[in-house]
């Protein structure tokens, strides 16, 4: 699927459909902006000022909404706490400098946790249809605080496995708790842990097959 770009006068909007996860953040948000539901032109950069448009592309959970300045604001910054937020009933949505399997993958991306996506590691909202259920509200772990919270953050799938993250990253539930701050951990990916988001090892006995790096 190719990427939508529209040009208002202060800020473009470029759109990649094959990342939306259907989060609506968007049309909730500024439907005036993003306008649900309608045959042909849905996305109006000038609806709003430039700021509130930036502001709500950036609430986008996959980075299928994203931005470019043409008025000589700020791109996107890095954010200062990098995180991984687990979705209820859905994936993980990750905000921090990513690489995934050794790849640039900018600041906003939703990976698989159901394991029925077909697009792994990424979500594709297999999620949905195939009915998976897991909270997003997981008992907080005792962490200590972390001596950086920034920087790049190292994702990598393994082969029939968790996904290895590494970097500085804090776990946060859909309402903002924080569960761990951890500078390595594995999280499952197969949707069979009886520890989500953490990987429990279940992925062997569930047979789960996926690429890795």
């Amino acid at each position: 699927m190719s990427i939508e770009t529209v040009r208002g006068r202060h800020v473009a909007i470029l759109f990649d459909g094959s990342r939306c996860i259907h989060s609506r953040n968007c049309v909730l948000t500024h439907p005036d902006v993003f306008v649900p539901n309608v045959d042909g032109e849905w996305i109006h950069p000038d609806a709003e000022p430039a700021d509130e448009v930036v502001m709500t592309a950036r609430m986008c959970p996959s980075g299928a909404i994203r931005y470019q300045r043409l008025d000589g604001g700020e791109e996107e910054p890095a954010p200062i706490v990098n995180t991984v937020r687990v979705r209820e009933d859905g994936p993980l949505a990750f905000n921090a400098p990513l690489k995934i399997a050794g790849e640039d993958a900018g600041l906003r991306r939703t990976l698989c946790r159901c394991g029925l996506s077909k697009h792994k590691p990424y979500c594709d909202n297999s999620h949905i249809e195939g009915g998976f259920h897991a909270t997003g509200e997981p008992a907080p772990k005792k962490s200590q605080a972390l001596a950086a919270r920034d920087g790049v953050l190292a994702v990598e799938p393994q082969r029939n496995g968790p996904l290895k993250v590494t970097g500085n990253l804090e776990v946060v539930s859909g309402t903002g708790h924080t569960i761990d701050r951890v500078s390595e951990t594995w999280l499952c990916r197969c949707g069979h842990s009886g520890n989500k988001p953490f990987c429990d090892g279940s992925h062997r006995k569930s047979g789960f097959e996926a690429d890795g790096v």
